[in-house]
């Protein structure tokens, strides 16, 4: 059987691994052979993952910090360091929005929360920046490691009411094709930066803006269904594909690219 999208053995750290995203994630690459580090803020949610990954006969390991704050970050690394002779991927998929960071409808810009904008770019800019500056240096150390960062759609094709996460994943994506080239160049070709930008998939972040209580979808839930080819949001285990792909020696000539997990949106001109 090839052995190209394998990632069994491998040691792959994902930030907000308890979150939708993440933890679908995580739990797909634990079953494929990865050991996993589940890197989290929250010690119950970080550990219930930790032993459900484990009750199905795979390996996975706490990290319990907050991707905002380096010096928590630097405590983890020291601990990984003397537990693991190598780390061979980082997925940095912590991330979200905030009601005072979003316009809504009866709402302007100045609305907005300056300092609810900035927890948003904390959140999904330094929080993906501080983790692969951490962490890089047990990436180095085989000069052979995946990095995979979690965009949006929102950062290419700027959205109503999200200014600041849109914002932020903007910056993300450029950050990293920068460290793409930065990394090739100062470390070799085996060490790659990618990001995966997902469609709409329902997150606790967005399930307000796009769904009613009853579960009937908003005005902003049928325009987006409305604009996107397949006329659906995305499923979580609709990521395990390119994930894996980007994870695996299947992906190694690529590096400083943002592959889209839209069902056709960022494609659609709406005519």
């Amino acid at each position: 059987m090839s052995q190209l999208f394998s990632v069994k053995n491998k040691v792959i750290i994902v930030s907000g691994a308890t979150g939708v995203l993440g933890k679908a994630i995580s739990t797909h690459l634990a079953r494929e052979g990865a050991q996993l580090i589940i890197l989290g803020r929250n010690t119950e949610k970080v550990n219930q993952l930790v032993d459900e990954i484990k009750d199905e006969g795979a390996l996975a390991f706490p990290a319990v910090a907050d991707v905002t704050d380096e010096k928590n970050l630097l405590e983890i690394k020291n601990i990984l360091e003397k537990e693991f002779d190598r780390i061979d991927g980082l997925i940095n998929a912590a991330g979200g929005n905030m009601p005072g960071a979003v316009v809504m409808p009866d709402q302007f810009v100045t609305d907005l929360s300056g300092e609810a904008v900035k927890k948003i770019m904390d959140l999904n800019y330094m929080g993906t920046f501080l983790p692969t500056k951490v962490f890089l240096p047990l990436m180095t150390k085989t000069k052979k490691a995946s990095i995979i960062n979690i965009s949006s759609m929102a950062a290419s094709r700027p959205m109503t009411r999200v200014m600041g996460y849109a914002s932020a994943k903007a910056a993300v994506d450029n950050m990293t094709k920068w460290m793409a080239v930065e990394f090739a160049k100062k470390y070799g070709e085996g060490l790659r930066v990618n990001a995966v930008a997902p469609g709409f998939f329902l997150t606790e972040q967005n399930r307000t803006l796009l769904t009613n209580q009853d579960g009937s979808l908003t005005e902003r839930g049928n325009l987006i269904i409305t604009h996107t080819p397949m006329a659906r949001f995305g499923q979580p285990d609709e990521l395990f594909g390119a994930v894996q792909w980007l994870c695996s020696e299947a992906s190694k000539f690529v590096t400083g690219t943002i592959i889209e997990v839209d069902g056709g949106f960022n494609a659609f001109s709406g005519v």
